[in-house]
């Protein structure tokens, strides 16, 4: 092994701990009886960030008696004051809730080192937790499945749920070393001293007294034991558990524990008598007695034993021992009653010293797993590696008695990929901006949590001298960062006196690597490896970071090539070959060049074109231009790989390789277990890294097709002429178009609303901190999962091999990626979602991976429409409309939630109908000159051939009138109006025409409207609202619109008796007296007389007459129509009221006017 290059065959996954929700995490204080303070340590901001983030210890723990939520993850934070508690249950039983919430303990008194554990009663759906702090308080937290999925429960505080003991041992010098869990009546603790106290739950009557039983045994007898109790003071004795392990070996009644100590022992004790059964080296080696310190293990050591195995009576038990070069033992345990274990050394002629990871840096073995595949195919080892903040996992698979022979042979490795992305550099011809670069590689999904963002921006902050920005919202993170960085860039211009782009962007260039370097620095720490776990239901092995988590799956056909370019599998050499050959080709290429190709295949990609393949393949080659820029080494590699004119490649190689790219799955059972979303989440970020590697892939192998084609030096050497180049390069071009639609999925972020068990307490009292919880409604997922989320699953856990979990996950995520998928991912319906979910800034950007059939251009328009663009919305809507209004037998109602039934029925319902949809749509964003254009075309469409016509014409009518109405389109409201034949509707329209152009002062085109059939309805109104005027002044002049509709209708009467009526309100307003010209006798109601006198003067002396109702008026004068009564007022009557009217505004004048409300002026 050592001398053999690694075999990666299997793939990481990492994820982060960032919820999706900040309502998903809840804190709770702990009570604690203890009185003693805890002192707070002055920190570096950087340390302090490590310390609430990263954890110091950490790993899972699998329920054994009941199945959802059966995988939890715990973890220590805050110096040791905090234990946080979530589930990593990857599925879930159909119709069962997610258990999101992430529960954080907050302790008084930091937590023990390695006194943490955790059980799963058998005759409660329960998880127990147990914690010894460092005040030597037992604490009992029991936590039901509705505290991780009920904000409310969780909320709703612990009460019993926690108790707190505090041992008796641990007052008297007794200092605890480990916590183990025996089940949830029974703990362990082991001692500082070599010894251990059993806990043994009290259930007695006493009980809420005394909790717990004691019992304390000791390895060296009572008196030694005594001695080191009184002299050591909590120092180590060297027979301390550095690890230790409970099993029954499936025996009624038994229980073992197996320690392995500080002085390089295995001891096994009877739990139930307490007496040591055993002991043993940990290499079953004969040492010297004066070598002590030679075999002495660290205090760091601690996993250092597993006990695996089902059959009754029987255990295979594998240790680790840390000295030397570090070395396992495999022991055999056997035992017939609880009194006695044989433990024998199966192999022991054998040294297996595990060979380290390939390199210079020093490693060690900081965890090992080991697991039963079944009776008949073996074992299963996982061991990791830790080199300061990295790490490197390997596995073993073998069989018991062929384990020396594999040893060194058949280690396989894990892939972690631990290049640092960075962003491609902007060039002055680069169309993307750096900054909106570097943003999507910083804010790429799943990548760096927000609370490392904001640390890293706070330490540039530092660097740069800025001061401390105010608490940013989420919306404001990637703006801060911009900000921050643009502070320390400015713009300056050349000798010339020109701007100096480049000076500006190479100097943004720098700053935001300075940033992105720090941003990495701080997100090192997160990953360091705390502990190797392993589910044993499903067989999944897990990497527990200090601030992440990371799911080892089997890796792809595609994966095994790409991660081994100098192995070759079962029959992948050619494949490997011509694979790798495209991949290092493309690395030859500059980023200028790698822009140019990209834009090129996008328009290929995205475009419909009409040439031929050959065409496409020169168009390609002459647009990109790579050609120019190659060189000659570059050139003599890939003939060297592939042979003289490319021999090695055929069209059968070229299958394989898309094959290779298109892993369909398909499960011969039906899926009944949907993924939670923390195994969405899994999926998600496999997919992201599988795309990118499949999306390099096709596209290095585009490129080197394009190359090959064009490199011969003689026509009958060509690659077209033996291989079907066209074909290739259509499928790659697919494969890449579906692969670029994923790409973006995957990268896309959204809000959805949360489930309401999962919102928090609305409160009833309106406080300031409920109305701040009320922005933690949402959750952000990537567009990926919210779109096929619902689709992923597995089948029966019956029928799925022992330990195929982790293929299982692989053929998910490659069944997404592949072409020929039957996850099917329609843009259009997407488009929907995203319209629903208010985000057509997202919903644009998918616009060039759909299809040109109707209801995909109709979504266009309605996503253009959503952007306010409605000039193109109204194109793609008319480009749909005859496919969105042909009848079809059974249309597929499916939109995401984007229409509903009212709407549905207006579809594939005829034109009209059609129309009259985008009418509605173009209303709501009152688009109204839009609402016109359809509407016409609408009513153009209406026939006797239309269903219920009648009833389709009125309503386009409605719309057509009311658009034209809120645009002032007046004349054309007006003959809209004249032909809708509803009488109630047209009377309506009728008041708001008139109303609508008395307000914005159309009156002159209102006279001259004709209004046919209308005119009295017109006459009506108008009357109507002179009477209930008041202010006739500087109110709409209802007065003037009327007697000016009457003038034009030769209605001279009906226009005296308007004026009239306005003479009388002008009186009660005490317009009398208020002069308007010169002259002291030119008021407003001297004016309207003298018009009243000429309108009547008009007519024939006979019909120069009106009749009024008798108004009150100000008691400053008498009046010819004073009273309640209808009166008769002729011209003779008006012309002496007109003359009464000057006389007394003469008199008032000449100050000549009465003393009381009841005395009569004396006129002169």
């Amino acid at each position: 092994m050592a001398s053999r290059e690694p075999s990666y065959v299997y793939k990481e996954t990492r994820l982060n701990f960032e919820p999706s929700s900040t309502a998903f995490t809840i804190d709770l204080k702990l009570p604690s009886p203890a009185s003693q303070a805890r002192r707070q340590a002055k920190v570096s901001k950087n340390d302090a960030f490590r310390a609430r983030h990263c954890a110091t210890a950490s790993s899972t723990y699998h329920r054994q008696y009941h199945s959802f939520p059966r995988s939890f993850l715990w973890r220590v934070l805050e110096d040791d004051t905090v234990l946080s508690i979530r589930t990593i249950d990857v599925c879930k039983p159909k119709k069962a809730f997610d258990t999101n919430l992430v529960l954080n303990f907050r302790f008084q008194h930091p937590i023990q080192p390695n006194c943490v554990a955790l059980c799963d009663p058998s005759d409660h759906d329960a998880l127990s937790i147990f914690v010894l702090d460092t005040a030597n308080q037992l604490y009992t937290l029991f936590l039901r499945p509705d505290s991780f999925r009920k904000r409310s429960f969780a909320e709703g505080g612990l009460g019993d749920a926690c108790k707190i003991y505090v041992p008796n041992a641990f007052n008297n010098f007794k200092h605890p070393y480990r916590l183990i869990a025996v089940n949830n009546d029974q703990l362990v603790a082991t001692l500082s001293d070599g010894g251990h106290i059993r806990f043994d739950r009290n259930t007695s009557h006493n009980a809420p007294h005394a909790p717990w039983k004691e019992t304390f045994y000791n390895a060296k007898g009572f008196l030694r034991g005594f001695r080191n109790m009184l002299g050591s003071r909590g120092d180590l004795d060297l027979t301390a558990a550095a690890a230790a392990v409970q099993t029954g070996l499936g025996l009624n009644n038994a229980s073992f524990l197996f320690t392995v100590c500080l002085d390089h022992r295995l001891r096994i004790w009877n739990l139930n008598s307490g007496q040591i059964l055993g002991a043993m080296d940990l290499l079953n080696a004969k040492r010297d007695p004066q070598e002590t310190g030679k075999w002495q293990l660290d205090t760091s050591q601690t996993n250092l034993i597993r006990i695996v195995g089902g059959t009754e009576g029987k255990r295979l038990c594998v240790t680790y021992s840390p000295v030397g070069a570090g070395e396992f033992k495999f022991w055999r345990v056997e035992s017939d009653d609880e009194n006695t274990v044989d433990v024998n050394d199966l192999f022991p002629g054998s040294r297996l010293i595990p060979t380290p990871p390939l390199g210079l840096d020093v490693w060690t073995l900081a965890d090992f797993s080991v697991s039963e595949r079944s009776s008949s195919r073996g074992l299963r080892m996982w061991i990791l590696w830790k080199n300061n903040m990295a790490y490197r996992v390997q596995e073993l698979t073998f069989l018991a008695e062929e384990l020396p022979d594999v040893w060194q042979s058949s280690w396989r490795s894990v892939f972690s990929d631990t290049a640092i992305p960075t962003a491609q550099v902007s060039g002055p011809s680069d169309s993307t901006d750096a900054t909106e670069k570097w943003l999507q590689l910083i804010l790429f999904p799943g990548r760096f949590p927000r609370t490392t963002l904001e640390a890293a921006l706070s330490a540039y902050e530092r660097a740069i001298g800025k001061p401390a920005a105010a608490p940013r919202n989420s919306q404001g993170l990637a703006e801060s960062i911009c900000s921050a960085i643009a502070s320390t860039s400015s713009l300056s211009k050349t000798s010339s006196g020109d701007v100096d782009h480049e000076q500006f962007r190479a100097s943004s260039e720098a700053q935001w690597r300075k940033f992105y370097r720090i941003l990495i620095e701080l997100d090192k720490p997160r990953g360091e490896a705390l502990a190797l776990a392993y589910e044993p239901d499903l067989g999944m092995p897990w990497v527990v970071c200090a601030d992440s988590i990371s799911a080892i799956r089997e890796g792809s056909i595609l994966e095994k090539i790409c991660h081994n370019p100098s192995r070759r599998f079962d029959g992948s050499g050619e494949l490997s070959t011509l694979i790798t050959t495209g991949r290092n080709f493309l690395d030859g290429f500059s980023d200028g060049m790698l822009q140019i190709c990209h834009s090129v295949l996008r328009s290929e990609i995205f475009e419909e074109t009409s040439k031929t393949d050959q065409e496409r393949i020169q168009f390609f080659s002459d647009k990109a231009g790579f050609w120019r820029q190659i060189s000659d080494e570059d050139c003599a590699q890939v003939t060297d790989a592939l042979g003289q004119n490319f021999n090695l490649v055929t069209t059968t190689l070229y299958q394989r390789v898309l094959a290779t790219c298109d892993e369909t799955w398909e499960p011969q059972h039906p899926t009944e277990h949907p993924f939670t979303e923390f195994g969405r989440k899994i999926i998600v970020k496999g997919v992201q890294d599988m795309v990118e590697l499949q999306w390099n892939v096709c596209f290095s192998q585009l490129i080197l097709l394009v190359h090959m084609e064009f490199e011969f030096d003689r026509p009958e050497d060509a690659l077209h002429k033996r291989v079907s180049i066209g074909a290739v390069y259509r499928n790659l071009l697919r494969a890449l178009h579906r692969l670029e639609l994923i790409r973006w999925l995957a990268s896309a972020q959204i809000t959805t609303s949360l489930p309401k068990a999962d919102r928090p307490n609305s409160g009833s009292n309106g406080s300031p901190a409920v109305l701040k919880r009320q922005g933690e409604d949402t959750k952000v997922i990537t567009a990926l999962e919210g779109n096929v989320g619902h689709l992923l699953g597995i089948p029966e856990f019956e029928s799925i091999p022992s330990g195929a979990m982790a293929s299982t996950i692989t053929n998910i995520i490659t069944d997404i990626c592949a072409p020929d998928s039957d996850i099917e991912l329609q843009p259009q319906y997407i488009q929907c979602g995203l319209l629903v979910r208010d985000r057509p800034d997202l919903a644009v950007e998918l616009s060039p991976f759909c299809d040109q059939d109707p209801f995909s251009t109709y979504v266009q328009g309605r996503v253009h429409l959503a952007l306010r663009d409605f000039t193109l919305a109204a194109t793609y809507f008319k480009k749909a409309a005859y496919g969105m209004s042909i009848s079809q037998a059974d249309p597929e109602r499916h939109s995401s939630g984007l229409l509903d039934d009212t709407e549905w029925n207006l579809l594939f319902a005829g034109l009209p109908r059609y129309y009259g949809h985008i009418i509605t749509l173009f209303e709501k964003h009152k688009a109204y000159s839009f609402v016109i254009d359809f509407a016409r075309l609408g009513l153009q469409l209406t026939n006797s051939m239309t269903k219920d016509a009648e009833i389709v014409r009125t309503e386009l009518q409605s719309r057509l009138f009311t658009g034209a109405i809120a645009t002032s389109q007046f004349e054309l409201a007006h003959s809209t109006l004249v032909g809708i034949k509803d009488h109630a509707l047209q009377h309506s329209g009728l008041r708001t025409l008139v109303q609508r152009m008395c307000d914005n002062l159309h009156n002159s085109e209102l006279v001259e409207l004709p209004f046919p059939g209308l005119q009295n309805a017109v006459d009506e109104y108008l009357s109507q609202k002179c009477l209930d005027a008041v202010d006739v002044v500087t109110g709409i002049p209802y007065h003037q619109v009327l007697y000016a509709w009457r003038i034009k209708r030769n209605d001279y009467r009906g226009a005296a008796a308007v004026l009239l009526d306005r003479i009388q309100k002008l009186r009660q307003l005490g317009e009398g007296d208020q002069v308007t010209g010169d002259d002291v006798l030119d008021t407003a109601v001297t004016r309207q007389y003298l018009m009243l006198i000429n309108i009547l003067s008009c007519v024939d002396q006979k019909q120069a007459w009106i009749t009024t109702e008798g108004q009150a008026r100000p008691a400053n004068g008498t009046s010819a129509f004073e009273g309640g009564k209808r009166k008769v007022v002729t011209l003779a009557d008006i012309r002496k009221e007109y003359q009464d009217e000057l006389d007394r505004i003469a008199a008032i004048q000449n100050d000549q006017f009465g003393f009381a409300a009841d005395d009569e002026m004396e006129i002169l």
